[in-house]
């Protein structure tokens, strides 16, 4: 499908009513949800053209009810049951990744990138946000909104500055979705028709329409954005002799910059000097009822792009690389004195380098961190082969190395094989052991058919070392062979059923130790998942778990669990309401034996939007305890509060408060932002921790563990 260009000028306005719009013919759209190619109930034209600089992409969403019209937010990249008008680009027209541009009736920006085709959605109650999007990525775009008695309109002027493409004979291809989703009715209208075979399917690249565009050139911009910092921090700590705590405060001040410099029309290097990340969201209090350690996304925007390239994921959690560990000690933050990042393709291949160094700080060195990743196409256009190489190299002398391999490869209609190995190089084992692959190696391979509706599956098995240490990637658990296996067979409803989808899976997960066989962890179950046409969602599921102990366990409120084997079983359920309701949220529970004991968890997350100026969210979790046989109970309580306040689309406040009863901890986080210009910043800062039950320790605690009030300003210069 050839683009039309413009053929005149366009202002950018909304509205799309210049002749330069009139003489661009409108998608042929199609619905999506409740039913598949059933009769759209409002009227959607959407035009999408170009010229030599910009991609422009208008909508005209018409509605008969207009005052029903969700219009909820002025929040930046913040989706809150909002009517949305979007185009998803596979700007590579590689069938696996994507750029994702949408809007709501405010005039808000969302921007999102899109790996691995958009998998990992819908069947076993996965939900929005999940790793294939990245809502965090972030680009230089604009948009303009109109709402007027017929509906409402949306223009997007996207530069080619801000997508990456392949050139070839003059002819650049991409792929193309587009869509408008109506939020009160749960209804979605996409072109191209994309079969509802997949939760996700109206952004999976491998579904778009290819497009072409004549005559225009990937540009190759420089972007400078220094920053300058201000703040004071309190610190209330021991003294060194353990008889008091002393309060300390501490003014800083510091300047920084970042760089992005397109090197070809396909690679881009980002590079940061005495870096700083202090306006980023606070993390989520987590409280740990499981035997690893938490697992904390990454935020920090100048990870973000192409982020999905680095990705090599050996389990659920597990990956060869989790960028969290550059500039981040135990949860500490950690300076950052600088490091570049480049991205991008060479030929046929996908290529990313990072390479960053931190400051040493307290007991912990001074560190350098280095990944390299190599990615390319295969056998087919959905198939992809590629490597990974990382450092860790510590200002005193310790080191760790890794490398992987890994493919996947499309062997079907909707069937795929994964496969993966990795070695590890740490000091101190080197050394001892030598390249032993079978101490210091990881290998997995998984076979998957892909697809909501019918039979889906997926089976698999996971081989590590004892001696496998990523030092710069993330692992909850070494020395294991690791079996799953998952049917899934999904239905879409009659066409005047309440229900549009519903699905049963069955599913089995067992880990056993290599040194002797024995089994160290079984999950094994099934689960019943509903989706309502009004886009509200429900699911069960009922699971017996065996966990066997080498040591104790310890979990929040001083409560233990002895060595040893256990088996219980618990029943889960949960109930989101229609994504397009002002009031909205999800509702789980968990009930069953947990270990020697039992365990009753509730949890809520509402959200209301009062008005599109103020959104409220709540997250409400409570969890019961108990153990007969050792006297031991407990209540565990986590409480957040956010408060998001759009004054307009470019100022805007962010209230974050949580109370963590685990860690006896209140933490509180508020962000001022205003968005002069994308890449232009003012953030106004407060975070502070109050102790909870300060009698807990011999030493009556202070009310307040830490307080930082910071100010951030940037400006982004361009070419």
């Amino acid at each position: 499908m050839k683009l039309q260009r413009l053929s005149g000028p366009i202002e950018l306005d909304g509205l799309s009513n210049e002749p330069a719009w009139e003489a661009i013919t409108p998608l042929q759209m199609t619905m999506y949800t409740p039913i598949f190619s059933g009769e759209m109930t409002e009227r959607t034209e959407v035009r999408v053209a170009y010229d030599d600089s910009y991609l422009y992409v208008s909508g005209r969403m018409y509605d008969s009810e207009p005052s029903e019209i969700r219009a909820n937010t002025l929040y930046r990249d913040r989706y809150s049951g909002d009517d949305t008008f979007a185009i998803v680009l596979d700007t590579y027209n590689d069938n696996e990744n994507a750029l994702w541009f949408y809007t709501s009736p405010t005039g808000v920006r969302f921007d999102l990138s899109v790996s691995s085709d958009a998998n990992g959605f819908g069947g076993g109650g996965s939900s929005f946000g999940g790793g294939a999007i990245n809502d965090s990525w972030n680009t230089y775009w604009d948009v303009e909104t109109v709402q007027t008695e017929e509906g409402w309109f949306a223009e997007f002027r996207i530069p080619y500055s801000s997508l990456g493409f392949i050139v070839k004979d003059d002819i650049v291809e991409m792929g193309m979705i587009s869509y408008r989703y109506i939020a009160r009715k749960g209804e979605r209208q996409v072109f191209p028709a994309v079969q509802a075979n997949w939760s996700m399917g109206f952004a999976k690249p491998s579904q778009g329409q290819t497009i072409e565009l004549e005559g225009v050139k990937n540009q190759k911009p420089v972007y400078f954005t220094p920053y300058v910092t201000g703040g004071r921090t309190g610190l209330n700590q021991l003294n060194d002799g353990e008889t008091a705590y002393q309060s300390s405060s501490e003014f800083s001040k510091q300047v920084g910059l970042d760089l992005k410099y397109a090197i070809t029309n396909n690679l881009t290097v980002d590079a940061t000097f005495n870096t700083d990340f202090a306006q980023v969201e606070a993390d989520d209090q987590q409280v740990n009822l499981s035997r690893f350690s938490l697992f904390f996304p990454e935020k920090r925007q100048f990870f973000q792009e192409r982020s999905s390239l680095f990705d090599f994921s050996t389990g659920r959690r597990d990956r060869l690389f989790h960028s969290r560990n550059i500039g981040i000690n135990d949860g500490e933050t950690v300076r950052i004195l600088g490091g570049a990042r480049m991205v991008g393709r060479v030929g046929a291949w996908d290529i990313g380098i990072i390479d960053m160094q931190t400051e040493s700080s307290g007991d912990s060195p001074s560190e350098n961190f280095g990944v390299v990743r190599m990615r390319r196409q295969v056998v087919n256009d959905q198939s992809f082969a590629g490597g990974m190489f990382t450092s860790r190299l510590g200002g005193d002398g310790s080191y760790n190395f890794a490398y992987g391999l890994d493919g996947s490869f499309k062997v079907g209609t909707d069937d795929y094989l994964e496969t993966k190995w990795a070695q590890t190089f740490d000091q101190g084992l080197l050394d001892s052991i030598g390249f032993n692959v079978f101490q210091t190696g990881l290998f997995s391979a998984e076979y998957e058919r892909r697809n909501d509706i019918g039979l889906s599956y997926k089976s698999g098995v996971t081989f590590a070392g004892a001696d496998y240490t990523p030092g710069s990637g993330y692992v909850t658990r070494t020395n294991y062979t690791n079996l799953n296996i998952d049917f899934q067979y999904g239905w879409l409803s009659r066409e005047k059923a309440a229900l549009r989808k519903h699905d049963g899976s069955v599913y089995s997960n067992v880990y056993l130790r290599n040194d002797d066989g024995s089994i160290e962890s079984v999950r094994a179950g099934g689960s019943w998942d509903f989706a309502f046409k009004s886009s509200a969602s429900a699911r069960t599921s009922l699971n017996v778990m065996v966990e066997d102990l080498t040591e104790a366990l310890s979990f929040p409120k001083e409560l233990t669990v002895p060595a040893g084997r256990y088996s219980f079983v618990e029943w889960q359920s949960s109930y989101s309401i229609a994504g397009g309701s002002l009031f909205r949220g999800r509702v789980s529970t968990t009930v069953g034996t947990f270990y020697d004991g039992w365990r009753a968890q509730l949890s809520y997350n509402p959200t209301w939007n009062m008005n599109k100026y103020l959104e409220l969210a709540g997250s409400l979790s409570f969890t019961r305890l108990e153990f007969p046989d050792r006297d031991q109970k407990a209540n565990i309580q986590l409480i957040g509060l956010r408060a998001q306040v759009g004054f307009n689309t470019k100022v805007s406040i962010n209230t974050f408060i949580q109370y963590n009863a685990a860690a006896n901890l209140v933490a509180s986080n508020v962000r001022f932002r205003y968005n002069f210009a994308e890449g232009n910043d003012l953030w106004l800062v407060y975070t502070e921790n109050l102790n909870t039950n300060r009698q807990r320790d011999v030493l009556e605690l202070p009310i307040s563990s830490n307080r930082t009030v910071l100010l951030k300003y940037t400006y982004t210069f361009g070419s």
